[in-house]
């Protein structure tokens, strides 16, 4: 059995179904926001979260036109309506998400 056995690994269409996922997660009742990745992977640009525990890893992820050139999402909490921002804001109604650049990674993304 392979690391990748616990890997399962979900693509969205646009990057705004994927932060879908971080607006669910922070209002759960842990209050957890995922990290924002940002990798190339086989000459793509891959905007990736991950989430899960025990039992498996799950990997949200979906290819961009270009890397971002900003540092931040902005995600609005109740609207799910994002803007990429520089820096954190004051707006206490966001989730100012960081976007992490990757050198690399072990995880294997499907085309």
């Amino acid at each position: 059995m392979s690391y990748t056995d616990f890997e399962t690994y979900l693509k969205y269409r646009t990057l705004e179904d994927m932060l879908k996922v971080i607006v669910y997660s922070a209002q759960s009742a842990l209050g957890l926001t995922p990290m924002l990745y940002h990798i190339v992977h086989n000459s793509r640009e891959i905007l990736f979260l991950q989430t899960g525990a025990i039992g498996g890893i799950i990997v949200h992820f979906v290819n961009q036109e270009r890397k971002p050139k900003e540092k931040f999402i902005q995600l609005k909490r109740f609207t799910g309506e994002f803007t990429f921002v520089d820096s954190i804001g004051t707006d206490a109604q966001s989730i100012y998400v960081p976007i992490l650049e990757l050198e690399s990674s072990t995880l294997r993304f499907p085309p």
